[in-house]
């Protein structure tokens, strides 16, 4: 069975943007250290466009090979004329709006999203499923999330796009480590109690 693991950055506060998702102000805590252990750790979660200028394009998948993003998460990208932003991972995107995919290596899941995850968790291969946001893609499926990786911004922003846009519900997971950075970042990994 392969992981679904939530790999996120987020305020102080859980905030993974402003209340539109703009999360641009979290990117400046991404300094040469921090840059560093993303290449090093989760280079796949990098997107294509911008592995390519910074001369990383060639770095292998190390935990992932396979990306489910939300609408909202894909459209960033559409709108800069990306189609394909993780074109080396499979990609999916969980839209009931988006009819046709705008690029080959780009599934559309219309319906039954919970049942496509639990199809692509099912899988052979040693590599696991990148949860690339958002909020509502992620409050859908937090029944299949094995793994949290929250990269934690050293700011706080009161009202925002929360981590998790869904009801109330008791969700428990195990502390397994915390890394902290020289820029007050920290990033911080669950496993599921189950």
């Amino acid at each position: 069975m392969r992981k679904l693991t939530y790999f996120i950055a987020c305020s102080i506060d859980g905030f993974i943007g402003d209340p539109e998702g703009d999360a641009s102000a979290m990117m400046r805590f991404v300094d040469e250290e921090f840059f560093a252990f993303l290449k090093t750790e989760y280079p796949e979660t990098l997107p294509t466009h911008g592995r390519r200028p910074l001369g990383i394009d060639d770095l292998p998948n190390r935990r992932f090979d396979t990306v489910v993003q939300g609408r909202a998460s894909y459209d960033i990208a559409l709108k800069d004329g990306i189609a394909s932003p993780y074109a080396h991972l499979r990609e999916y995107v969980a839209s009931r709006t988006l009819k046709e995919s705008p690029d080959p290596n780009v599934e559309i899941i219309a319906d039954d999203l919970v049942g496509r995850v639990r199809e692509l968790k099912a899988e052979d291969g040693g590599l696991g499923i990148y949860l690339c946001g958002g909020s509502v893609l992620a409050g859908e499926v937090l029944d299949e999330i094995d793994e949290l990786v929250i990269k934690t911004y050293p700011i706080v922003q009161g009202a925002g796009m929360p981590m998790f846009g869904a009801g109330f519900s008791v969700t428990e997971f195990a502390l397994e480590s915390v890394r902290t950075f020289k820029n007050g970042v920290l990033v911080r990994t669950y496993s599921r109690k189950r």
